[in-house]
């Protein structure tokens, strides 16, 4: 059981800087490529590179008809919208703004659990949180002030709107995650959200042209790295991790998108951001102590159950 958890907390660190590191890929390619295009043209490949291993990996497993509306669902928020709305926001606000908001998701899921799936929040829970977004909010924030201002404020939006549908992925994906492994669920959603590019790109057909080998490179690290291999092990760890703390979790993003943006786009990073990064790593350890505590509880009474 530990070994189990210690890989998928070992997962989440490798999602987390995959993951942050995509801004700054996204950053570059949305500057060449309309966003819903870029979006349709990386999950492609995504699909493609999944669709030939899942026949590989898993080709006695099927998708049970009942469960296609969810699957769908997670297909649209985790994917379709999300990634319209990170995409265009990312594009439109500043790389600051936009890892920043990514902060957002903890409060956005834990609430949403409680509400649907009448989830606990404990104090240490509420505890852990608090920190996590404070670490995120000096991970990104040098003077402590985030210039909001009226040219950013529609990518502002769009983020935030973006962090609302990851919400909503991560909790559809619970319903499902006993019946399915995360692999299938990561192609199948991955398929499904695509197809629903398709039509949207369309829209922009006005703005398509030829892009640089760059913008195909940084095309390829996204549905390599950050479409298969990171959305893998992002299943694997939530199966096994409580839903509070692999959304803290996601708060390191920032810290990992400042630091990518240090060393790859020259950006200054400041002794307060990387205290920033400290105190989240703070708040992971809290909510780790928390299950830990929880998950010897647990054994101990099935210890005496079986004893008896």
């Amino acid at each position: 059981m530990m070994k189990d958890i210690l890989k998928a907390n070992i997962a989440m660190v490798a999602v987390i800087i995959i993951w942050g590191i995509s801004y700054v890929s996204i950053k570059v390619t949305v500057a060449e490529i309309p966003p819903i295009t870029m979006a349709l043209i990386r999950f492609a490949i995504a699909s493609l590179i999944l669709g030939i291993m899942i026949r590989r990996v898993e080709p006695q497993t099927k998708l049970d008809k009942s469960d296609l509306p969810k699957m769908f669902l997670g297909g649209i928020f985790g994917i379709t919208i999300y990634f319209i709305f990170e995409n265009i926001g990312v594009k439109l606000t500043t790389a600051t703004n936009a890892v920043l908001i990514v902060s957002v998701v903890p409060i956005i899921t834990i609430t949403l659990d409680v509400l649907f799936f009448h989830g606990r929040i404990s104090l240490i829970k509420l505890a852990g949180v608090t920190i996590a977004l404070v670490g995120s909010y000096l991970a990104v924030t040098a003077n402590g002030k985030v210039e909001l201002n009226s040219a950013h404020f529609v990518g502002n939006i769009l983020m935030i709107a973006a962090m609302l549908s990851w919400a909503f992925f991560t909790l559809i994906n619970r319903t499902l995650q006993e019946k399915y492994s995360g692999f299938f669920l990561t192609t199948y959603q991955t398929i499904f959200g695509t197809l629903c590019f398709i039509p949207l790109s369309l829209i922009e057909y006005k703005e398509w042209a030829l892009f640089s080998l760059i913008a195909f490179v940084n095309i390829l690290f996204q549905a390599i790295f950050c479409s298969c291999i990171a959305y893998l092990l992002y299943n694997y760890a939530l199966k096994r991790l409580d839903v509070a703390l692999t959304t803290i979790y996601l708060n390191l993003i920032p810290v990992v998108g400042v630091l990518s943006g240090y060393l790859i786009l020259k950006e200054t990073v400041l002794p307060i951001q990387l205290i920033g990064g400290i105190i989240t790593i703070l708040a992971i350890l809290i909510i780790n102590f928390e299950l830990g505590a929880l998950r010897r509880t647990f054994s101990d009474k099935s210890h005496t159950l079986n004893s008896k």
